[in-house]
């Protein structure tokens, strides 16, 4: 398992590093946004992150279960898995560590989103609905792609809303860490280490996720 996490985290830095350039680029060029108007985008790239995060998570549960597993385990566990997988580790990547960033920052409008709470009857059923696909129809190559890209966009638009000023080369260079810490970690966890977690001497039915 540690090789395992060692060689995806790994893998995936690069396309990380791209993503968090490419959201540096989109911040400064809407870097007049209003705040309310960032509430509103970040109310859909959350939920969209949280979708794809419950569809590759619950994904990889089922491509590699065990084929020995009790059906009656199968549903309740498949459904633990994607809600924590996605819902859990989204509000991570997409308000606490943006949030910590901002806190760093000191800037003026900071507060944490929780998604599942704050706007509950929005990301909830669309984490059942990632869950439910992968149940009837399990893929991961591109729900991933897509959930680190929605996630790299929902961290900017958590820091648009507690910006508030106009920031300077170093605030910038602090928001890029901490765009890349965001994505990384939990996106490697979410969708391929949390899942396996609960798998034991599984069968292996997928493609290599990336």
């Amino acid at each position: 398992m540690l090789k395992l996490i060692l060689r995806e985290l790994r893998n995936h830095a690069p396309f990380t590093v791209l993503g968090a350039i490419l959201g540096i680029i989109f911040m400064l060029v809407f870097r007049n946004i209003a705040g309310s108007t960032a509430y509103n985008i970040f109310y859909v790239l959350h939920p969209g992150h949280v979708i794809l995060s419950a569809l590759v998570t619950a994904s990889m549960f089922e491509l590699h279960r065990s084929g020995g597993m009790k059906k009656r385990y199968r549903l309740p566990v498949l459904l633990l898995v994607g809600y924590i997988g996605s819902v859990g580790i989204a509000t991570v990547s997409d308000s606490i560590i943006p949030y910590l960033g901002e806190l760093l920052l000191d800037m003026p409008n900071r507060e944490v989103h929780i998604g599942f709470l704050e706007e509950w009857w929005i990301v909830n059923p669309l984490a059942l609905g990632g869950i439910a696909l992968a149940y009837f129809r399990p893929s991961t190559r591109f729900p991933h792609m897509g959930h680190v890209l929605l996630s790299t966009w929902a961290s900017i638009f958590h820091v648009y809303m507690a910006k508030g000023q106009i920031m300077g080369f170093f605030s910038y260079l602090i928001v890029f860490v901490f765009l890349f810490i965001a994505v990384w970690i939990p996106c490697c966890v979410s969708d391929i280490v949390f899942p396996l977690l609960f798998v034991k001497n599984g069968k292996c039915g997928c493609p290599h996720t990336h």
